[in-house]
């Protein structure tokens, strides 16, 4: 018997307690894929209430553990996250099979040699010439370093996020308020699809959340030579409100938990970038040398020597 959508009370209560402890275990999992899937997007709790109409109160006890679902809330959660249902399901992203069994038994250097080879195999990477891109969270110093890298090379720098903003003849916060993660997603492919038709050589900053889209992701690896920037999560924050905006400042100890809950879980994905540009601690001076170093090969037009 149900009431609203929701298991009722008195049938949770025929429940024998082996059976009440497995349902209390699968619900503490969809909570837990919730959060993991809003940190992916690096939205807040507040983001995800506005666009599924479902109480920030409520997402918050979810993701404890400590709510029941009904099919119409898992709907409109999952609209907002821009994914299907069963996404929100514990073991969604589990892979029982050889190619997981076989990379879970590897050490990290060996994980990541294995990535090298299957992005070698299956991505297609681009030929030397082609351009760069760079990934990674806000603050990471994405934008300097690209800016100061495009002009090294004389090529454009391109910012993804400025061409979505045109392509869609409106700002992200307008066009995600309009049409939900869903809108701003298909818009985001259809921008980078037009980046690499229109500019074939270039440095291309992607938005920090692009990495979890699985079809967006794929094309960029497959299209330009990728780099990770990196930082620490407190050296995010304080390059943030460096450039001004003070909103981090604003439950500061919650704000860092976010934001190392978002490098957690988007770690997997950054990791396959064909680079990592730690910048933690280090002058601007001293990560340009190493980025321009290190990419001179892709930015390089092919009939061009490359410089040692």
């Amino acid at each position: 018997m149900a009431t609203n959508g929701y298991l009722a009370a008195e049938s949770i209560d025929k429940l024998n307690p082996e059976d009440l402890a497995l349902l209390e275990t699968y619900i503490t999992g969809i909570g837990e894929r919730i959060k993991v899937i809003r940190s992916r997007r690096g939205m807040t709790r507040k983001d995800l209430s506005r666009h599924s109409g479902v109480s920030e109160r409520y997402l918050a006890q979810a993701e404890k553990g400590k709510a029941n679902f009904s099919i119409a809330i898992l709907w409109r959660i999952s609209h907002a996250l821009n994914v299907e249902i069963p996404d929100l399901f514990p073991g969604a992203e589990e892979d029982p099979g050889a190619l997981h069994t076989l990379v879970r038994g590897l050490s990290p250097v060996q994980r990541q040699e294995a990535v090298d080879l299957l992005r070698e195999r299956f991505l297609n990477s681009s030929a030397a010439g082609h351009g760069v891109a760079l990934i990674g969270l806000r603050g990471a110093g994405k934008t300097r370093l690209g800016s100061l890298l495009a002009d090294e090379f004389k090529v454009p720098f391109i910012r993804l996020g400025a061409v979505v903003e045109k392509l869609a003849q409106m700002d992200i916060g307008e066009l995600i308020s309009l049409g939900g993660q869903k809108a701003f997603r298909r818009v985001e492919l259809q921008a980078l699809k037009h980046v690499i038709e229109t500019h074939p050589r270039a440095v291309v900053e992607a938005g920090g959340s692009l990495v979890s889209e699985t079809e967006t992701f794929k094309l960029l690896l497959s299209s330009y030579h990728t780099v990770w920037i990196k930082a620490a999560p407190e050296e995010h924050m304080q390059r943030v409100i460096d450039q001004g905006d003070l909103r981090p400042m604003s439950g500061n100890d919650e704000a860092i938990n976010d934001l190392r809950e978002i490098l957690k879980e988007r770690e997997p994905e950054y990791r396959l970038a064909n680079s990592i540009l730690d910048t933690t601690g280090r002058s601007i001076t001293d990560c340009i040398i190493e980025l321009v170093n290190h990419t001179r090969p892709y930015l390089t037009k092919q009939d061009e020597p490359v410089k040692p």
